[in-house]
């Protein structure tokens, strides 16, 4: 799962024989890292060969092992019909007539009228993209990054000149950021292949970094949002403590990496300023050269080459990468609070084995429409769309976000929409409450 990458070659063919009937408890039981099942449209197929060459990346795949994955795989892929052929060899039979579609007790209801409302959509043309909204979009980001060079090269290099040059760059970086996402998840064009190529020119040479990093990244996080060893969006490597659960158990276990119960306060030291120019440029740089990723570092240094070219005759080398150092500062903290609102305040817990809409609509919110909100946010403001159909294009979010929210009231499933101010204020309350919880656990327990 994950159409993070152009599938090449069917996979390996499974050890079972097709036509063989198989119950959940037989499923459920080939779940570890060398041994894995999962269920598509109550078909069982073995995967433990194919994950590890799987385009979107082993580990996704693998969040599924001995799981029910038919809804994330229709999530991901935009032309299941081209991908059978490469799930056909890994058949290995059915679920028994006995056992029913859903696993762990899930609720069919919902799931039923989720698969009816997909085919709504469907059928609405809400899986259509226009092109022109995406070629505007592209321009806008050239047009940007022709502006800030001009400004300087036209009138110099003071102090308030190159604020500004650092200012419009940024822009272009974060809205560089939310096209490429757009080309990611496969959600511009019908053939895959043309948004594979417009994803790594965007994300390589608009901004410096690696596709393939960012699918085995990024669909781990919609497969399996906010839990714990499965999204890797909650991994904070010990700097904070999040959601009700975690801050407990490191509390009880005397875990004190951080003062947490200070992380509201240091959370503005290091992690909008320092997400992207340091850690996500380390993480990217090192992923393309231990995995030998030469296609997608040749992308990144056509990026760093044009950068230089551009700015090294107007501010030396020290000033070059001063200048996009600063610009990369500017735009973490762009990127931290738009992604982080909709997320770090929701329920961050272990695996649950919930439906897709159920799980989705737990860890996200929305944040309200408007022109401004829609830009900046690159409509991830309607992050519950997003993720729960993550290849819709991002224009037709608000036409489907009524349907969707009345499918979440039939259902009891709450469905939140904060203001901006809002969202960014929850961050900060969400990681006081987590530091909080780890303090008196830790005290107490």
């Amino acid at each position: 799962m994950g159409g993070g990458g152009q599938l090449t070659e069917p996979g390996q063919p499974g050890s079972g024989r097709p036509g063989r009937f198989y119950t959940w408890e037989e499923v459920q039981s080939h779940c570890s890292r060398n041994d894995q099942w999962l269920v598509i449209d109550r078909k069982v197929y073995n995967v433990t060969h194919w994950a590890k060459r799987h385009p979107g990346g082993f580990r996704v795949i693998s969040h599924y092992a001995g799981e029910d994955a038919t809804d994330a795989f229709t999530a991901f892929h935009p032309d299941p019909k081209f991908v059978q052929k490469f799930l056909k060899p890994l058949l290995i039979g059915e679920l028994a007539a006995t056992e029913p579609s859903q696993d762990r007790n899930k609720n069919a209801a919902i799931i039923q009228d989720f698969h009816t409302l997909r085919a709504h959509l469907e059928s609405e043309g809400m899986f259509q993209a226009r092109p022109l909204f995406f070629c505007f979009h592209l321009g806008h980001i050239l047009l940007l990054e022709a502006l800030a060079w001009l400004i300087v090269w036209i009138w110099g290099t003071s102090w308030m000149l190159t604020l500004l040059c650092s200012v419009i760059l940024a822009t272009a970086q974060a809205q560089a950021g939310w096209l490429q996402h757009d080309f990611g998840h496969l959600s511009v064009f019908k053939r895959s292949s043309w948004n594979h190529f417009l994803h790594k020119l965007v994300i390589g040479h608009l901004k410096g970094a690696s596709a393939n990093w960012w699918n085995h990244r990024h669909f781990q996080h919609h497969a399996k949002p906010n839990i714990f060893s499965k999204d890797p969006d909650v991994n904070m490597l010990h700097v904070f403590v999040v959601g009700a659960t975690q801050p407990v158990e490191y509390g009880v276990k005397k875990i004190k990496h951080m003062p947490y119960h200070h992380q509201h306060q240091y959370f503005f030291l290091v992690g909008p300023p320092l997400l992207i120019p340091v850690y996500f440029h380390i993480q990217i740089m090192r992923t393309m050269i231990s995995r030998h990723d030469w296609v997608d570092l040749a992308w990144s240094m056509s990026y760093y080459l044009r950068y230089f070219s551009c700015y090294l005759p107007l501010y030396g080398l020290f000033g070059s990468v001063a200048l996009i150092s600063f610009v990369r500062f500017l735009e973490s903290h762009w990127f931290v609070w738009v992604t982080q609102m909709n997320h770090l305040p929701m329920d961050i817990d272990h695996e649950k084995h919930q439906d897709w809409l159920s799980m989705q609509l737990q860890a996200t919110c929305n944040i309200e429409q408007s022109h401004f909100n829609d830009w900046f946010s690159g409509h991830l403001n309607f992050q519950i769309e997003h993720h729960v159909f993550p290849t819709m294009p991002r224009h037709n979010y608000h036409r489907v976000a009524p349907l969707v929210r009345a499918l979440c009231e039939k259902h009891g499933i709450p469905y939140h929409v904060k203001t901006m101010w809002q969202g960014i204020a929850d961050v900060v309350r969400s990681l006081k409450n987590s530091g909080d919880l780890w303090l008196d656990a830790y005290l107490h327990k």
